[in-house]
C-alpha cells in the first residue's frame, strides 16, 4: 500500500530584513536646514531639525554622540553635505539620490530622513567612494580651475567677435590668437597701430601664414566701439591667466 507523501510547500511569508546597523541615523541635508532621523528608542524626538550654521553642527554632533550613534546615512546632493561631513566622530555613509529613489517600498508618510535611517538599519545602502583629504583638496583646485579655463575661453570667443565686426580675419588665418603673434598683434592695433605690414612684421618666424596674408587680414573697418570691445575682452582673459597661473602655483 502507497505512502501518501506529505505536502512538502512551506508557507512563505515576508522576508525578515535584519538590522544591520542598529546605531545607524539618516540625515536630509539642505541650504539652510539640515533633518535628523535616528531609531525611535533614542529619543522621545526621534526626528529633529537644525540650522547649517557651524555652532549648530556640533550640536547635531552631541545629539547624535547622545544617541550613541555610530553611522550616519546622507545623500550626496550638491556641495551641502561637505560641512556636515567634516564634522568628526562618526562613520558617514554617502549615498547616490538616485539609488536612493530606486529603492522600492516607501511609504507616503515617512520622511527622508527616516527613509534613510531606515534603509541604513537594515544595510540597503551602499556609500560612494570618497578619496582621502590630500586628494579632495587638490582635485578641489583642479575643479575651480577647470572653470576659469572656461571662463577664459568665453572671453578669447569675446575678441574673435570684436575682429569679426570689424572684418580683421586675424583668428581665421593664424590657429591661435592668444599666442604670441595674435596677442603681439592685438596689442598693437590697441596701442594705435593701423598699418597692415607693420602689423604683420609683428609675426612669430613659427607661424605658418605669410606675412602677406597676415597683412590682408588686418585690413578692415577699426571701430571704436569695436576696438573697446576688443581691449576688455584681452584684460579679462589676462586676468584669467593670472588666477590659471596662481592655482597651478596652489596645486604644486
Amino acid at each position: 500500500m502507497a505512502r501518501k507523501r506529505k505536502n512538502s510547500k512551506k508557507k512563505i511569508g515576508a522576508p525578515v530584513l535584519h538590522c544591520l546597523n542598529p546605531n545607524a541615523a539618516g540625515v536630509d541635508v539642505g541650504a539652510t536646514e539640515i533633518y535628523i532621523a535616528v531609531p525611535v528608542d533614542r529619543d522621545p524626538q526621534p526626528v529633529r531639525h537644525f540650522s547649517t550654521f557651524t555652532e549648530d553642527l556640533h550640536a547635531v554632533a552631541a545629539w547624535l554622540k547622545a544617541c550613541k550613534i555610530e553611522t550616519v546615512a546622507m545623500e550626496s546632493t550638491g556641495v551641502y553635505w561637505i560641512p556636515l561631513f567634516q564634522v568628526r566622530g562618526f562613520t558617514v555613509f554617502l549615498v547616490n539620490a538616485r539609488h536612493v529613489k530606486n529603492v522600492p517600498g516607501r511609504k507616503s508618510d515617512v520622511s527622508d530622513c527616516q527613509w534613510l535611517q531606515y534603509l541604513h538599519t537594515v544595510g540597503l545602502l551602499r556609500g560612494s567612494f570618497r578619496p582621502e583629504q590630500a586628494v579632495c583638496t587638490v582635485r578641489s583646485i583642479l575643479r575651480h580651475r577647470d572653470s576659469l579655463v572656461q571662463m577664459a575661453s568665453t572671453h578669447v570667443q569675446h575678441m574673435q567677435k570684436a575682429l569679426d565686426q570689424m572684418n580683421l580675419q586675424l583668428h581665421h588665418v593664424i590657429n591661435d590668437i592668444t599666442g604670441v603673434t595674435g596677442l603681439t598683434i592685438i596689442k598693437a592695433i590697441l596701442a594705435g597701430e593701423r598699418n597692415p605690414h607693420t602689423l604683420a612684421a609683428l609675426r612669430d618666424r613659427r607661424v605658418k601664414a605669410t606675412e602677406d596674408t597676415i597683412a590682408k587680414s588686418l585690413v578692415g573697418d577699426y571701430r571704436r566701439e569695436h576696438l573697446f570691445t576688443l581691449g576688455q575682452s584681452l584684460t579679462a582673459f589676462r586676468h584669467y591667466q593670472q588666477l590659471i597661473g596662481a592655482c597651478d602655483h596652489e596645486i604644486e
